[in-house]
């Protein structure tokens, strides 16, 4: 195990160690960009305690004195999970902040809610069914996602996972970003966390941006779907296109967080009416185009 000594320009203070393992360098690791991303909202956060009178830790701050990254699983030349613990304390004895975590980075989600064409009070959600070994099931069932992998514009990321794993071509333009429509009107203002949902923060930093398609489609271009067989056999994905009235979204979607997500935001901003408003001022700028979709 080597170690190495993060940079005083990293803004922690005092010098914090870190340790390595033996199948990572530190310029692959702080070139990782969960890792990037995690230890700079750490670094602010730690940094509001003393810029903020009315911080709960501000009399007695707490500070990072060492990572210690534990294991390392590559996809390929590519960095997938690290696994890490950080020692977080402050003056008090036993102090110690739970340290644990999984970086993977962040994940995209689409609500695909498809209208057939001519019809008004039909609706029905695209969901997918693959293995998801992590929950030992083979028959998983979500809506489409996939990690970002170091991309940042998740409309672009969105609209290639809803190709892979449907084979409907989208422009990107059409994608609404539920979440961060969601937070503008939240009173808690966080600037130093995504725009978006986190699954499980007491042990990992993944977040999740949950955008929406809502489209018109002829009935056929519906039931094509239905059962198809996707996703990049070259990456492991075994996946089957599963389609359900919108009125069985909620049950048929309980198991997956992003999935009751991706429905709760929707049906939260449509009762708002923010949903409604904004999806007109979309048609607006893409010019009332109804871009056609393909398979």
């Amino acid at each position: 195990m080597s170690k190495f000594t993060l940079a005083s320009t990293e803004g922690f203070g005092d010098s914090v160690e870190v340790h390595l393992p033996e199948n990572i360098t530190q310029e692959q690791l702080l070139s990782f960009a969960a890792f990037k991303d995690w230890k700079s909202t750490l670094r602010q956060n730690l940094d509001l305690q003393g810029t903020d009178p009315d911080h709960a830790f501000h009399k007695d701050p707490y500070k990072l004195y060492s990572i210690w990254i534990q294991s390392v699983d590559w996809f390929g030349h590519f960095i997938g999970f690290i696994k890490l613990k950080a020692i977080i304390k402050n003056s008090e004895p036993d102090s110690d902040l739970p340290g644990v975590a999984l970086l993977r980075g962040g994940s995209v989600a689409v609500l695909m809610i498809l209208r057939p064409e001519g019809t008004r009070d039909e609706r029905y959600v695209v969901l997918t069914e693959q293995p998801r070994i992590p929950a030992g099931s083979l028959q998983f069932l979500e809506i489409p996602a996939g990690m970002l992998d170091g991309e940042t514009g998740f409309r672009g990321k969105a609209a290639k996972e809803i190709l892979e794993e449907t084979g409907l071509r989208i422009p990107k333009e059409e994608l609404i970003d539920m979440t961060e429509l969601a937070l503008r009107s939240s009173q808690v203002r966080d600037k130093s966390l995504k725009n978006a949902m986190y699954p499980s923060p007491g042990g990992s930093d993944e977040f999740i941006a949950i955008l929406l398609w809502e489209k018109e489609l002829d009935r056929q271009t519906i039931e094509d779907l239905r059962g198809k067989l996707a996703g990049e056999r070259k990456q492991g994905e075994m996946i089957t296109v599963r389609v359900c009235e919108y009125e069985d979204f909620w049950k048929e979607g309980a198991r997956d967080a992003k999935t009751l997500a991706a429905w709760a935001l929707y049906e939260g901003l449509s009762r708002a009416g923010t949903l409604q408003e904004f999806q007109e001022e979309v048609k607006r700028k893409i010019g009332g185009k109804d871009s056609r979709s393909s398979m």
